[in-house]
């Protein structure tokens, strides 16, 4: 296939995009990036960029944009933002940040880092976390059941990253930086730079990036391989953003899927989608209550 000048364009959209949000974090004005309204106008701004060229240059037909996809995603980037960002910070950080002062513990070593340096501490401890809960989904039922719905999602777009049960979506999100002492724009810059690959990882557009940045970071080719229909390679390129982290352990697996989903490629919606991890007990109680009745009715009948 021939490659255009627009496709050269788009394949360098992903690392443009990441330049122009490490020199905002870098460079903007002060007063805007102690604003604590910065970071919640920036992060969906990334998204909506990204669903934007999707209509401009368009990686698949099939995952096209509908209003049911459109409504569904809008839900999970509220839900994320808001509840699962809440449950986070009350369950994981704080407690975190607590027992960082009882004890004691003093990280102003990572202060003193270079603030490029601190942008990638950042981000080397949210996906080493990531990567390895990742694995975890896939290796253990409990677990599993919590992801499964994440794979049955038909189509990639710019939200999907967002689109789980709840319990995943918590799950995925806990790491260990409140830890670390560390610049806020830094840890600022990680999380939307991190954004920046996820959302282009899910999303549908027709951009390959170089080499050099499909070397350490996830794509949708990666992405979509991980989300195809065959079990064997749903268990590979576990990376939400550092598909390097795959090629270190041994995860890691070229190739690309156009057909995603799990189930005869059934769609959940949201409800089921909450239900799932819970509905094995669902399955059983009822099974269990639908036994004794008939058990009961036979009783009745011989009586």
């Amino acid at each position: 296939m021939q490659i255009t000048i627009k496709d050269r364009i788009f394949n360098h959209i992903p690392p443009a995009m990441i330049a122009m949000v490490l020199a905002f974090w870098a460079f903007a004005p002060k007063s805007l990036l102690e604003n604590p309204w910065t970071l919640t106008v920036v992060s969906p701004l990334i998204v909506i960029v990204v669903l934007l060229l999707e209509f401009v240059h368009e990686r698949h037909s099939g995952w096209r944009m509908n209003r049911q996809e459109f409504f569904t995603d809008l839900f999970y980037v509220v839900l994320s933002a808001t509840v699962i960002s809440w449950f986070t910070e009350l369950l994981a950080e704080d407690p975190l940040k607590a027992a960082k002062a009882s004890l004691g513990i003093t990280t102003e070593w990572a202060k003193q880092l270079p603030w490029l340096a601190q942008v990638a501490l950042v981000i080397f401890l949210i996906e080493f976390g990531q990567y390895w809960m990742h694995r975890l989904m896939h290796n253990w039922t409990p677990f599993w059941l919590t992801h499964a719905p994440h794979h049955h999602i038909t189509q990639l777009n710019a939200a999907k990253g967002a689109v789980g049960n709840p319990v995943e979506l918590f799950l995925i999100s806990l790491s260990v930086v409140a830890l670390f002492d560390l610049e806020v724009t830094a840890i600022f810059a990680a999380i939307n730079t991190m954004g920046v690959i996820s959302v282009f990882a899910h999303a549908n557009v027709r951009s390959d990036p170089p080499k050099w940045y499909s070397f350490f970071f996830t794509t949708i080719r990666h992405h979509s391989l991980h989300h195809s229909t065959d079990y064997e390679s749903t268990r590979c390129n576990f990376g939400n953003s550092l598909i390097l982290l795959d090629r270190i352990f041994g995860t890691y697996r070229e190739g690309e899927s156009v057909i995603v989903g799990q189930d005869d490629r059934k769609r959940l919606s949201i409800w089921e989608q909450t239900m799932f991890p819970f509905q094995p007990m669902i399955d059983a109680y009822k099974a269990r209550r639908d036994k004794r009745l008939s058990g009961g009715g036979d009783e009745a009948t011989a009586a």
